[in-house]
């Protein structure tokens, strides 16, 4: 892992970052979808500064961009005296997928991947500034969804989404369907945060793949999603997105919150 050391509190780093940010709506006439993944735990001191940084993109702080956020909770920390309750192998699994294709050494906590093109630390609001600079520029394709029906345990999306666009030049993506929750807390009780009480947006409860795209042909598909057990269906978001095959680029996105 590697620790992370602050000159400034998170919440001055946040509001630098944001005051210094051109607002991204003079360079494009509609809100682009950007897919924010923190790869994060609550058994990582270093990570809470990182999910406040993501609970503030959450509130969409500029006009120009639609952030997209998933806060994706590993499970390597759990050995260290706190297990995290909504971490899962399948989230370490997709970072480990993201290393190999980074090219880096080891996995860490806490990580930002913004549109599954740029990575670094969680809460270096530097780099962050600079990965949403490039995001909003790059092409994407639309992508929509919307509710069906839901009930406590069950939660059916219709979903669409274009064909790749000429100016995307691969040749095959893959759409992916997140239930997750749009808040939740933890009170930590041991390991490096123990005596915190923690808090979290958009952590993931499922992340699964349904379907393909390629140059000839979208998607277009309802997507029956399963809640877990004790998940209440009024503290839920739906996130759909495309993604370069191989776990490349993020093509496109789209959210909706079950409960307005």
């Amino acid at each position: 892992m590697k620790p992370l050391l602050f000159c400034l509190s998170v919440a001055l780093a946040i509001g630098a970052l944001f005051a210094k940010t051109p607002d991204m709506g003079q360079a494009t006439s509609a809100r682009v979808p950007i897919l924010v993944e923190l790869f994060t735990s609550e058994g990582c001191s270093s990570c809470p500064p990182a999910d406040r940084f993501l609970e503030r993109l959450d509130q969409q702080p500029t006009s120009g961009a639609e952030f997209i956020v998933l806060s994706e909770h590993v499970d390597y920390w759990n050995h260290i005296g706190w297990k995290d309750p909504y971490s899962s192998h399948v989230y370490s699994e997709r970072q480990d997928a993201y290393a190999n294709r980074f090219g880096l050494d080891s996995v860490y906590t806490p990580q930002m991947i913004v549109d599954g093109s740029t990575e670094f630390t969680g809460s270096d609001t530097t780099q962050a500034q600079k990965a949403f600079s490039q995001a909003v520029t790059s092409p994407k394709i639309p992508v929509h969804l919307s509710l069906i029906s839901g009930d406590s345990f069950q939660i059916h999306v219709h979903v669409t989404a274009d064909p790749l666009s000429p100016a995307i030049p691969a040749r095959e993506a893959e759409a992916y369907a997140v239930l997750a929750l749009n808040h939740a807390e933890s009170h930590v009780s041991a390991g490096e945060n123990g005596g915190r009480t923690l808090t979290h947006v958009a952590v993931v409860r499922s992340l699964i793949s349904v379907g393909k795209l390629t140059h000839d042909n979208g998607f277009d598909q309802n997507v029956p999603l399963k809640l877990r057990p004790g998940d209440d269906p009024r503290n839920v978001r739906v996130i759909v997105f495309v993604q370069q095959a191989g776990q490349g680029r993020v093509l496109g996105a789209a959210e909706q919150s079950i409960v307005h």
